[in-house]
């Protein structure tokens, strides 16, 4: 189990969070965003569906042994309520350590539920998008980060 995070007040907070632990690869501070239960679930791009806390600190350990994770989010897309909010958005990620690295476009899905401790993370599932995303995402009800 992790220890605790301080109360983050809005989804958005705990997205913002998430994303700049992994950039700093801060494996404690990206698994206090996580909601203090064993349903949670992470799904990497082309990796089984890991659920758990055990399970899931256990694939970022690996992910960050090869340090940082740059990733942009774009054309956010959130539908929302009082206790939960589902965000959809593509992940532009680039690991510039890496001069063979070629940047990656991953389709995320981050659900994010209210508890008693603030908004936490329950589902991370994230896979790799065909092709490259346009630059105007097309809808009106989406937004950037």
């Amino acid at each position: 189990m992790s220890t605790p995070a301080k109360l983050m007040a809005s989804a958005e907070d705990v997205e913002n969070a998430f994303y700049d632990a992994i950039a700093r690869a801060d494996l404690e501070s990206l698994m206090a965003l996580w909601a203090d239960d064993e349903e949670i679930v992470c799904i990497h791009p082309g990796a089984p569906r890991l659920q758990g806390h055990a399970a899931i600190r256990e694939s970022w350990e690996m992910i960050f042994e090869r340090g940082p994770v740059h990733i942009r989010p774009r054309q956010l897309h959130i539908s929302h309520n009082m206790t939960c909010s589902v965000h959809n958005l593509i992940e532009e990620v680039k690991t510039p350590d890496d001069p063979d690295w070629q940047e990656a476009h991953i389709l995320a899905t981050n659900v994010y539920l209210k508890t008693p401790q603030g908004w936490r993370i329950v589902i991370h599932h994230a896979s790799v998008a065909p092709g490259k995303p346009a630059d105007d995402p097309g809808s009106a009800a989406a937004m950037l980060h």
